[in-house]
């Protein structure tokens, strides 16, 4: 089965999209944008997608959270039968590329668009998704919409998440019509006693997204697609290291207890446990000390404490694991060394997420048929797919990224690999909605 796509019509969509928080630069190389949740460019974007969803036929739901579904239900399909379900998301970080996210959600649009005019006859709805808020930036740690829609996080909570001006998440989807689809005319789920209620992954039959990969896997292989095995586990840490405030000129060196100095030694703890997790067990292991806070942070004083915030990712989570518990025994080694008082909180785990064999398989074979070279590889990013993933069969596709760069205004992929991966996802969402 091969569905060509309409890449010039892909690439509107996308390029349309960009435009909603457009960062202009002098870089002629650089496509930028900021575009956050509750805001008027991501109001801006959600209409237009609602709007290119009804135009190509599907039905539009909104829900409490402020996902966005379309679905198409064709003639031959069952209405009642489980959906085959694809997307995204469209915020981005703060001056941000024009793929990220928008690819996965406009290519499965392409993908329905392109079933349609190929004349196939699914047997079940097929749908077309884009998740609020999956890069975090702005409301929470991330995947907030798809951890919303499979009760990973409870709804209310979500809602009353604040950014950084201390807007609450309801109130600024509430501004921009979005909590809900009473402002763009769409369905609202509800529960049993009518309330507002949010998406239910449990009840579809699979879920694809594809997204750029974010790495130079596929662009060193010369590869079309990346097929995804496991989607890495992350852990965000939060460490505190207390010393004493003292007068940088006044204080003896034997005299200190200089937080900073401590801190040091526990970044590159840190940094030394995943090497040799890397050596030892698991190549794919990572560990960073990416954030340090100091006070008081002037010159002339002797730091008194530090906060640092600690990622570790991996697809084992024994190498996870392994790098947590030496982060707290260097915490523990820096109070009997040096005298500093240490605090250790694990907000953020999300485990390693094994991606659908069958749904794999199928996009192995939509590569095979349309002769595109398709490679198995993990995602060392975080991704709606794996909350869905708890929820039902799912899958993550890759397209080729330029140079590995993302989240960044020089984050690129080529137009025909954009339209190359797409078709390979719209063959493989056929090949799932068409009961064999």
């Amino acid at each position: 089965m091969t569905l060509p796509v309409d890449a010039d019509r892909l690439r509107a969509d996308i390029e349309a999209n960009a435009a909603f928080g457009r960062v202009e630069t002098d870089d002629p190389d650089a496509h930028a944008r900021t575009n956050r949740t509750g805001t008027e460019a991501n109001r801006r974007a959600r209409d237009r997608l609602v709007e290119r969803l009804r135009d190509a036929g599907l039905d539009v739901t909104v829900d409490a959270v402020g996902n966005v579904l379309g679905t198409w239900t064709p003639a031959s399909a069952d209405p009642g039968a489980a959906p085959v379900v694809s997307g995204s998301h469209l915020d981005s970080v703060p001056e941000g590329g024009i793929f990220d996210g928008p690819l996965g959600v406009y290519a499965a649009l392409e993908g329905v668009r392109a079933m349609r005019d190929a004349g196939v006859e699914p047997d079940r709805p097929v749908g077309v998704v884009s998740f609020t808020e999956e890069e975090g930036g702005t409301f929470g740690n991330g995947l907030l919409g798809s951890s919303v829609a499979t009760g990973e996080l409870a709804l209310d909570d979500a809602l009353g998440l604040s950014n950084a001006d201390g807007d609450p998440l309801g109130e600024a989807l509430d501004r921009i019509g979005y909590r809900g689809g009473s402002a763009v005319d769409a369905a609202t789920p509800t529960g049993e006693a009518g309330e507002p209620t949010t998406l239910d992954p449990a009840s579809w039959a699979a879920f694809y997204e594809l997204h750029i990969e974010q790495d130079t896997v596929l662009e060193a292989a010369g590869a079309a697609v990346g097929v995804v095995t496991t989607i890495t586990g992350i852990t965000h840490c939060e460490a505190a290291i207390a010393g004493e405030a003292n007068h940088a000129g006044a204080t003896p060196m034997d005299e200190r207890t200089d937080a900073l100095a401590a801190a040091s030694e526990f970044v590159l703890d840190v940094e030394a446990a995943a090497n040799e997790v890397v050596a030892s067990s698991s190549p794919s292991a990572v560990g960073t000390v990416g954030s340090l806070s100091v006070e008081p942070n002037a010159t002339n004083v002797v730091p008194g404490r530090v906060e640092a915030a600690v990622d570790v990712r991996d697809v084992e989570a024994a190498s996870m694991e392994a790098i947590v518990d030496a982060a707290r025994d260097s915490l523990a080694r820096l109070e009997r060394e040096r005298g500093v008082e240490t605090e250790f909180e694990r907000p953020f785990d999300v485990a390693p997420t094994p991606m659908s064999d069958r749904l794999r398989g199928a996009a192995h074979k939509a590569a095979d048929a349309v002769g595109r070279e398709a490679i198995d590889l993990h995602s060392g990013a975080a991704h709606d797919a794996m909350r869905v993933a708890r929820a039902t069969d799912a899958s993550l596709l890759f397209a080729p990224s330029r140079d590995g760069i993302s989240h960044n205004p020089r984050e690129w992929t080529d137009w025909d690999d954009c339209a190359a991966a797409t078709e390979v996802l719209a063959g493989a969402l056929a090949r799932v909605a068409v009961d064999e």
